[in-house]
This record gives C-alpha cells, sequence and structure tokens, in this order.
C-alpha cells in the first residue's frame, strides 16, 4: 500500500493509503498515553463524587474508542458513529466494557456500572 496523505488534528492521526485495486484505506490512529495516565491518577485521586455527592466521574473514554465500541455493536465497518446510539443501548455497552477488567484504564473511580 501507498500512503496518499496524513494529517493530524490534536492527537488523532488519519492516514489515508492507496490499496490499488481495493481502492483507498483510512486508517485512523489515537495516542491514548496521555488519557490512560491522567485516569490512573483520577482513579487514586477520591472515590469520583463531586462536593455534595450529586454527580460521580466514572471514565474517560477517547472518542475513537466509543467509534469501535459502536462498530462492534452493529457488526458493520461504516457505523461507527457512537451518538447516533439509543441512549439505552450505550448505556448497555458501557456498563458492559467499563466493569470489564480488559478496559478497566480508562475508568476514573471504583466501583461497577
Amino acid at each position: 500500500m501507498k500512503k496518499i496523505s496524513q494529517e493530524t488534528d490534536k492527537h488523532i492521526t488519519e492516514t489515508f493509503l492507496d490499496n490499488g485495486a481495493d481502492g483507498i484505506v483510512q486508517k485512523r490512529s489515537l495516542d491514548v498515553k496521555p488519557i490512560l495516565e491522567n485516569n490512573k491518577r483520577l482513579i487514586t485521586q477520591n472515590d469520583g463524587y463531586s462536593p455534595d455527592r450529586s454527580l460521580k466521574r466514572i471514565a474517560s473514554i477517547p472518542v475513537v474508542v466509543l467509534e469501535i465500541w459502536c462498530k462492534e455493536y452493529h457488526k458493520d465497518q461504516n457505523k461507527g458513529n457512537w451518538f447516533e446510539l439509543p441512549k439505552d443501548i450505550q448505556k448497555k455497552i458501557l456498563k458492559e466494557k467499563l466493569n470489564s477488567s480488559e478496559f478497566r484504564y480508562f475508568r476514573t473511580s471504583e466501583g461497577r456500572l
């Protein structure tokens, strides 16, 4: 594959590759290290509740990851708009993913959803 172009906007890098007869491939990547480092700091900071205990900080998840989870839900690589999913589906996915030890570094406070 031959690189056509590469663009970086904040932390997301988009690379466009010529894949010959198969067309153009778009590759998106994100440096999640700063987000994960901040999450590790937050999870040890306090219990995540606001001073009046009416709100609780749960997680910090990069939008690219939400897009991936949306595509997994739809089982279609062309349907990755997290914000178009119904709220009940978003909650179901977040509960499943954030209660899993595989995605524990997105959590910013202890507990289960």
